[in-house]
């Protein structure tokens, strides 16, 4: 049966809807769904039709834009003008070896001033490099660079995995003790 109607419509062709041009199209039977109708299948190069997004600008293989959920979502006054506010953040890192802290300038990504037991004029002096006192040198120093870079102020906000004790607690005593304002944000 299917080769019957290949056959046919090879021999006389079918005419679409364009009149008396032949143009490439589809038959589909009248037994099925369209009502026996002659549609028109317009093919790409590769074979395939091109499936295109919402704004029919761009074929489906391209990467299409985020979009935001609600454009017309609001930015607080705070969120716009804290970096500025607190313009510098302290950053602690403790790992088995060594303790580094520094401060840095959120709009200009700047480290203004860095201490770490990994220095030598630290190292020297230090008999462990990642205990309680170490912590606290590390925050005095720190505390002395950034008064010398006319730092006073600092924002810390400790990381997801790390809790507010032990000798994160002692980098951000030290600091304050010396003369720097530190705030906490613990959520």
């Amino acid at each position: 049966m299917l080769k019957h109607v290949i056959r046919k419509v090879w021999s006389k062709g079918v005419y679409g809807q364009g009149g008396d041009e032949l143009m490439s199209c589809l038959y589909v039977p009248a037994s099925g769904f369209h009502n026996g109708k002659v549609h028109l299948a317009p093919r790409s190069f590769f074979g395939v039709e091109d499936f295109l997004d919402d704004n029919n600008s761009r074929p489906y293989t391209y990467k299409k834009e985020k979009r935001s959920k609600n454009p017309q979502k609001h930015v607080s006054f705070k969120q716009r003008t804290e970096a500025y506010m607190e313009p510098f953040t302290l950053d602690v890192l403790i790992s088995k070896r060594f303790v580094t802290a520094s401060l840095t300038h959120r709009v200009t990504s700047k480290q203004v001033a860095v201490a770490g037991t990994n220095s030598k004029d630290i190292k020297a002096v230090l008999q462990s490099r990642s205990d309680i006192p170490a912590c606290l040198a590390v925050g005095r120093i720190l505390a002395e660079r950034a008064r010398e870079a006319d730092v006073y102020t600092a924002v810390y906000t400790p990381r997801d995995r790390d809790k507010f004790e032990g000798k994160i607690r002692a980098v951000v005593q030290s600091l304050i003790d010396n003369g720097i304002d530190v705030k906490l944000y613990l959520d």
